[in-house]
């Protein structure tokens, strides 16, 4: 099984630290972004990741040489940003298998890939979380007040993805998967979503972010 890291982001919502080193590098309890990444990939099988940088790509390379994480490493790189429908259609280029697995490089989480296998085209889905402390009114008096919690039925990507190979003709050399290619394969009704209920995900995107991923990360990735 083969799965890209979708590596090439710029991390402007990390700065300053993104002005010294990628996002992927940014650690989350003194261990790289990337390396959990690798850790979990390689958990469902994955045995080739081909990591599709572009920001600060050298350093991603010569960190992950530099380590042994036991499994083929390819690197796919964008000499100007092609967005990520462009960057899955550079790196795909070097998977000769069927089907992969497409990750996008800040996502932490313990989505089991294992039920994604059965269907090509899919996209990993979770219920819509809110930030926010949500209160429970009645008569204009709060009821009850509950923590951040999960929306019903309201899906949102977790991106992570499982594409067959031939679907990279239908890509754009640049632009963003969301943008192009999902909507015209949802209209024809060739678009799967796999919904996970009660799992753990993080999208690395702030400093608190890092924080709250850090108190279980150790639990998420075994």
């Amino acid at each position: 099984m083969k799965a890209i890291i979708l590596a090439g982001g710029f991390g402007k919502r990390l700065k300053p630290i993104t002005d010294y080193v990628p996002k992927p590098l940014v650690p989350i309890k003194n261990i790289p972004i990337i390396d959990w990444q690798i850790k979990y990939l390689k958990k469902f099988g994955v045995d080739e990741v081909i990591v599709s940088t572009g920001y600060k790509k050298d350093m991603i390379e010569n960190y992950l040489k530099s380590k042994d994480h036991n499994i083929h490493i390819k690197y796919s790189h964008e000499k100007s940003p092609l967005g990520t429908g462009g960057a899955i259609k550079k790196a795909g280029n070097l998977i000769k298998d069927d089907v992969f697995f497409v990750m996008n490089g800040d996502i932490i989480t313990n989505i089991d890939l294992n039920k994604m296998i059965s269907t090509p085209n899919s996209i990993a889905s979770i219920e819509l979380r809110t930030n926010f402390g949500i209160l429970d009114v009645k008569d204009d008096k709060i009821t009850k007040f509950r923590e951040k919690k999960e929306i019903s039925d309201l899906w949102m990507n977790a991106g992570i993805y499982f594409l067959e190979r031939k679907i990279l003709k239908n890509l754009p050399f640049k632009g963003d998967i969301e943008k192009t290619f999902f909507p015209e394969f949802a209209e024809k009704n060739l678009l799967n979503l796999i919904k996970f209920k009660n799992v753990k995900w993080f999208s690395i995107d702030s400093f608190k972010d890092i924080e709250e991923s850090s108190k279980e990360i150790e639990k998420i990735i075994k």
